[in-house]
């Protein structure tokens, strides 16, 4: 083999018990839980924003981004439950380039993966104690997920990652909502394969165990739009791709069918100022249209403190390295946009 085994990472079990979760916070993070499945099962007629940058970088512009999602979170608690996205592994399309806090917990030095570990749990435990958000992340690898297993309240399977079986059966095991993205060929019938895979049980290897799963009913679709061949992006977030999934869902007999729309990537063409169109635009046809409005539960919004992106290496606090993202000034404008409309 061609690699160079450089140390022995400790496992997740004792990940956690260096860094503990208090019954304080297992206790906040069971009352929310609660809530957004309530959601996703139709029993909770609230709307769901996961929200946050594209992906995590510093903890301190991150932590001060989710203090002001949970400052507004209370003026809109009655329409909106806010989840805060605190995505720690990025995916590359060619494999270069930064890869994630999981990878790189300083973004300009060399991958360190125990820090890396120690830094997503840290970040994800501070959002959890000190804010009272319990947050999303992207199971981007199936293994890692027992780091932070005990942390969050929604999963994400990216565009990537929907056709690839250890993904799905994985999906199957979790106990919160999975949203599994279309792919980036655009193929419904993949997304709609990976959730029924992920919502029946299955016998698997599991980080070197045989598991038994039970299925995960709350797992779902995630429209975020496609490429063409010549690699155009196509949005699929109109009122005639929304009644289309429907329709796909009434055929499938899956339970709670349920749909989050990804505002970025090709939905938006990765404009990042199109979102908030993108956004009143789907409410718009809830509002017109009793299926839609009980198949979409929500949204998913890139933003951070700054309008934009820049390079790994740039020296603007709160601004993406990677996608670029909606800036706080918008974000706020749109989140109460939202409650007004529901």
């Amino acid at each position: 083999m061609n690699m160079n085994f450089h140390c022995k990472l400790p496992i997740p079990q004792d990940i956690k018990a260096e860094y503990p979760v208090t019954p304080e916070m297992a206790a906040v993070k069971a009352e929310r839980d609660a809530q957004i499945k309530a959601v996703f099962e139709g029993k909770d007629d609230r709307f769901i924003l996961v929200i946050g940058p594209c992906s995590a970088d510093r903890p301190e512009s991150v932590l001060e981004y989710i203090g002001k999602l949970k400052d507004i979170s209370g003026k809109v608690a009655d329409k909106i439950i806010i989840i805060p996205r605190i995505y720690t592994n990025k995916p590359r399309t060619t494999g270069d380039g930064y890869k994630g806090m999981l990878h790189q917990p300083d973004p300009n030095a060399t991958p360190d993966m125990l820090k890396g570990i120690i830094s997503i749990r840290q970040l994800h435990m501070t959002a959890l104690k000190d804010y009272g958000m319990s947050c999303a992340d992207e199971m981007l690898y199936p293994d890692n997920h027992r780091y932070l297993s005990d942390l969050l309240s929604y999963v994400a399977v990216g565009a990537r990652s929907t056709e690839n079986q250890q993904h799905r059966l994985t999906a199957s095991g979790l106990d919160v909502p999975v949203g599994l993205k279309n792919p980036t060929g655009g193929d419904l019938s993949v997304m709609m394969n990976a959730i029924t895979a992920a919502q029946h049980s299955h016998t698997f290897i599991y980080r070197g165990w045989e598991v038994e799963s039970t299925g995960n009913l709350l797992a779902h679709a995630i429209l975020r739009g496609y490429q063409t061949a010549d690699g155009k992006s196509v949005s699929n977030y109109y009122y005639e791709d929304l009644v289309r999934l429907n329709e796909l869902y009434v055929k499938s007999g899956l339970a709670n069918p349920a749909v989050i729309v990804d505002t970025n990537h090709a939905n938006s063409g990765k404009k990042y100022a199109e979102q908030p169109r993108i956004a009143l635009d789907v409410v718009h046809s809830m509002r017109h249209n009793s299926d839609i409005r009980k198949l979409c539960k929500g949204l998913m919004i890139e933003s951070y403190l700054v309008d934009g992106a820049q390079k790994t290496d740039g020296c603007t606090y709160g601004q993406s390295i990677t996608d670029p993202c909606l800036g706080w000034e918008k974000t706020e404008r749109l989140i109460l946009d939202l409650a007004d409309k529901l």
